[in-house]
């Protein structure tokens, strides 16, 4: 990923990258809560930001492993083929 090259002073995601794993990790938990509160309300706006936020920093926690949403797909498919 050409943003991970970037500067972190310049790019969120190579700061993100930068400050290693465990931040990123820590910010998909952090996004995760911010999520389950916003769907306890009726905030459409609210709950879908809350929803993106969680999406993007779980894509970075996987592109940190070395994985894809591809992957995780395909053990998604496997199961159900069960």
């Amino acid at each position: 990923n050409l943003r991970k090259q970037v500067s972190p002073s310049e790019s969120y995601v190579a700061s993100m990258f930068a400050k290693g794993i465990n931040k990123i990790a820590q910010k998909v938990g952090e996004e995760a809560v911010e999520l389950v509160i916003e769907a306890k309300d009726d905030n459409k706006e609210l709950f879908l930001g809350e929803a993106a936020d969680l999406l993007f920093h779980y894509l970075l926690l996987l592109n940190a492993k070395g994985h894809t949403l591809a992957d995780v797909l395909a053990v998604l498919r496997k199961r159900h083929s069960k």
